[in-house]
């Protein structure tokens, strides 16, 4: 058996040896998702397929280099050759080898979210509208949508819902809105981040022969978080491995109870319904939790289990109890944020715990500032994740869109963005009569510069700028991406500038520029591993297109010891060993803009599970009797949240009480919309006459009593010695009667 085969449990090797025909690998919290998908396409490539016709699909850079180290230590430098990427990266470099074939350039503009502001603004001007009554970031939502759910402009105008929605809003002309937006990108030579999950789309759909080659290209296909997938990723998913004779070689890796992106279009249908569109499907359930203890796992279990809709699991754990889960009331925000820096100075103290063991999340980036307060009076280091990224700074766009003008002329927002900067006499005025001149010949600012009739300072300074930017494009013709961006630094006189600007302000500005520096240098200086079909070079197009799909998470330095603030949003797929979760209040979280549906509940409930997952050993959590917002101080109640862990789970902190709670209530769960469902057994045992086993005299047969859960049957046995996991069957719990324990720490008394 190969080595790397030896390091899985049972249930992790079948999901990884069971290499042909449709997959569905359920994995809970620290169930091991990556080392499955890693040892996946080990297995796969060490059975003789071809690394380059695995396609793994992932929701960041991060995962997908994380992913590509752990095969390589399988199988060596071939795991480089694996396709491995992001969604939005993959489709990119599929676009880039045949975007002819749709009517774009292959050296096509990435569009960032503030380049479709900027755009979308532009239209809305142009076309006499109200911006207060037409915003750009509601507006940029909608086409997000549409595109999202593969409704084109010509389908928009169509959809008479969609219409009637919009006339509701106020906003009876946003479909032309959205079919400006469309033709500008496209005339720009541009594609926003939805273009590539859309037009990759249209490129199949419209081009059987295409699909073709990349169906026979990719002979096995791998989707990590599949539960965060939308409409259209699914679409394109099926359309490269739903066709006629296919072997239907798909794995999907997920957790229904972590799907929390609805609000970014993201469906739970498609890992709820997936055997409906794969029938042979096999599933695997990873179960075991190897990163939380005992109390945490129960309280996770506890509380998803109040869902509707879902895959039935029973998450379990061979850690010890450990420590209860905390539960702080404070009276403000304020205070709240002070006794979480009191805890995790004492905890350090305590525990010999790095600043870096700590996170500190909360339900909205908006609740970040009292724990930013709080971390400086305790001179604790932190980070606030999701703070603006390094790419988004002013002084690196604006380098950044000289790179951008240089390889596709048409790209108009660069344009925009640069062609006064630093200041060359080409004020707004000049731009915007520009502008109305190239709208009215439906052509590009560059195509319109050298045809505008202006002042003679005008036409000499525009003349100039063109001159400029001719060099640069010459340059680029025989130089790497680090040789063209320190040209461009210098010959613009931005350099200059930045240097002679001595504040704090403009020495940070400084330090960024030459940090973009470094990074393009590292691009254009490292080795590359390429495969037979798009060979990536280090050609200034090719570093553009991997800026441009950078996010917070590639970004983060996970060396720095810092104290983390973040949303549980962020938080996803991260751990520590000790998480605060704040802000446990009613309309705060759950929001008040999720928690009167029943989706939205789920999906808030789902995020709570998120949160409380992320920690290894301690669990803290936390809520305010009163709190500003909206600029008042509101009284608070207590998150309907607390009240569904159990109570053996959780402690006081500092003598509060947790939260009020019916004494002699049992414990009660929501299951498939039936609510107050008892999980006290109904079996009465008298502690005093409890005799509990030893576990190794506990058989598959057994009849067996617990204290908790009342009388049960044992029907399975896994593992050996001190890590034998039974599956019993307890006939009193209506909710989830099956669940699997640790027998060392079980207590169980034999019955028969």
């Amino acid at each position: 058996m190969s080595s790397y085969l030896d390091q899985l449990n049972a249930v992790q090797r079948g999901a990884v040896t069971t290499v042909e025909g449709p997959v569905l690998v359920i994995a809970g919290p620290g169930s091991g998702k990556t080392r499955v998908l890693t040892f996946r396409i080990a297995h796969l490539i060490e059975q003789g397929i071809a690394p380059w016709e695995i396609l793994a699909l992932t929701f960041t850079n991060k995962a997908a280099r994380e992913m590509k180290d752990r095969i390589e230590k399988v199988v060596g430098t071939r795991a480089q050759k694996v396709w491995a990427g992001t969604f939005h990266s993959i489709f990119a470099r599929i676009l880039r080898g045949e975007a002819d074939k749709i009517g774009y350039p292959s050296n096509f503009t990435i569009y960032d979210t503030d380049d479709s502001k900027s755009l979308l603004r532009n239209i809305i001007k142009e076309l006499n509208l109200s911006k207060d009554q037409y915003n750009e970031n509601a507006i940029l939502t909608r086409i997000s949508s549409a595109k999202s759910n593969l409704i084109s402009p010509l389908a928009y105008e169509q959809n008479a819902e969609l219409m009637a929605q919009d006339k509701q809003t106020k906003r009876p002309f946003l479909h032309r809105i959205y079919s400006e937006y469309v033709s500008r990108c496209k005339r720009a030579g541009a594609m926003d981040f939805d273009d590539l999950l859309f037009q990759l789309y249209v490129l199949l759909h419209q081009n059987p022969d295409i699909a073709d080659k990349y169906r026979q290209r990719f002979r096995y296909l791998l989707v990590d978080e599949f539960q965060d997938t939308n409409y259209l990723q699914y679409c394109i998913v099926k359309k490269l491995v739903v066709y006629p004779n296919s072997p239907q070689n798909i794995c999907v890796v997920g957790d229904d109870a972590q799907s929390i992106y609805a609000f970014r279009g993201a469906t739970i249908d498609n890992i709820l319904d997936f055997k409906k569109d794969f029938p042979l499907l096999q599933t695997f359930k990873l179960e075991q939790n190897y990163r939380s203890t005992q109390h945490i796992v129960e309280a996770a279990n506890h509380v998803i289990s109040y869902n509707r809709r879902q895959i039935q699991k029973n998450i379990w754990t061979s850690k010890t109890d450990g420590q209860k889960i905390k539960v702080v009331k404070t009276q403000s925000d304020q205070e709240e944020a002070k006794r979480i820096a009191d805890l995790i100075q004492e905890q350090k103290n305590r525990y010999h715990f790095r600043n870096a063991d700590f996170a500190v999340l909360y339900r909205t980036n908006a609740q970040s500032r009292p724990f930013e307060e709080a971390m400086r009076r305790l001179n604790l280091p932190y980070r606030v994740y999701g703070n603006m990224s390094f790419y988004a700074r002013k002084e690196v766009k604006d380098v950044l869109a000289y790179l951008r003008l240089i390889v596709n002329q048409n790209d108009d927002e660069a344009l925009r963005r640069i062609i006064n900067t630093p200041r060359r006499g080409i004020g707004d005025a000049t731009l915007e009569k520009i502008a109305l001149l190239a709208a009215s010949k439906s052509q590009t600012l560059w195509q319109t510069l050298p045809e505008y009739q202006g002042t003679a300072r005008e036409k000499n300074a525009l003349q100039n700028f063109i001159a400029m930017m001719k060099a640069f494009i010459t340059k680029s013709l025989k130089s790497n991406a680090y040789e063209i961006a320190s040209y461009v630094l210098k010959q613009s006189t931005m350099m200059d500038n930045l240097k002679q600007d001595t504040s704090l302000e403009g020495t940070g500005r400084l330090e960024n520029v030459n940090a973009l520096l470094d990074a393009i240098s590292s691009f254009s200086e490292e080795d590359e591993l390429t495969d037979d079909i798009i060979m990536p070079d280090k050609s200034l197009s090719t570093y553009l297109q991997n800026i441009a799909l950078v996010t917070d998470a590639d970004n983060s330095d996970p060396n720095a010891d810092v104290v983390t603030l973040m949303s549980v949003h962020s938080a996803k797929g991260l751990e520590y060993k000790s998480v605060i979760l704040s802000g446990l209040e009613e309309d705060l979280f759950p929001s008040f803009m999720s928690k009167d549906t029943p989706e939205g509940l789920d999906e808030e409930r789902r995020l709570f599970y998120v949160a409380i997952t992320r920690a290894e050993e301690f669990l803290t959590l936390t809520y305010a009797a009163n709190r500003y917002r909206h600029g008042q101080m509101k009284q608070c109640d207590p998150s309907r949240f607390l009240n569904e862990i159990p109570m053996e789970s959780t402690d006081s902190l500092g003598g509060l009480a947790p939260i009020r709670r019916e004494s002699s209530a049992p414990q009660t769960s929501r299951v498939s919309g039936n609510f107050s469902r008892a999980v006290t057994p109904q079996t009465v045992i008298n502690p005093s006459d409890f005799k509990a086993a030893k576990p190794e005299d506990i058989e598959i047969g057994h009849k067996v009593l617990h204290m908790k859960f009342g009388e049960g049957k044992v029907i399975a046995i896994e593992g050996a010695k001190d890590n034998r996991v039974a599956t019993i069957h307890f006939k009193d719990l209506t909710d989830q009667p099956q669940r699997k324990i640790m027998l060392k720490f079980a207590k169980l008394q034999i019955q028969g």
